[in-house]
């Protein structure tokens, strides 16, 4: 999508997700529902709206469901298209004002690079895995591999 362009421009419906990262921890969301998705983790986000930007979307909604200011950097991984037709985009994110609070999930919790694996993600976020480890991995990690 061009820069500038809103989401809603261009007729698809986008799912921003925030990578919140912090002192070499991600911050990840348990789902409550749908009743198919209740248990498994994901990055925590939503719906941008007609006109809304990624980057003002995924701001408003953490402020929604986690209570918390953040401030949105760069693109994580690539588009995932979901069965509904929608697609779902990942920002990294740093947090700037709050503690995050679960207002619409089951749980929250810091998770580091080693125990990536180790949860029960909603299939359209396992896409995001490697590049998760990637931001979650120091940059001598990184060189090394």
């Amino acid at each position: 999508m061009p820069d500038g362009i809103p989401s809603g421009a261009m007729n698809e419906q986008i799912v921003v997700a925030g990578a919140l990262l912090c002192a070499g921890r991600l911050l990840v969301a348990q789902r409550q529902r749908p009743p198919e998705l209740a248990g498994l983790w994901e990055l925590p986000g939503g719906k941008v709206a007609r006109g809304e930007s990624d980057a003002d979307a995924l701001v408003r909604e953490l402020r929604e469901e986690l209570g918390v200011g953040v401030i949105v950097g760069a693109r994580l991984g690539a588009d995932v298209a979901l069965p509904t037709g929608m697609t779902l985009r990942a920002y990294r994110a740093t947090l700037s004002a709050g503690t995050p609070q679960p207002h619409d999930h089951q749980a929250l919790r810091w998770v580091t690079a080693d125990e990536l694996h180790d949860l029960p993600w909603v299939p359209a976020d396992r896409a995001w895995l490697p590049d998760l480890l990637d931001a979650l991995s120091p940059p001598s990690r990184r060189e090394s591999t």
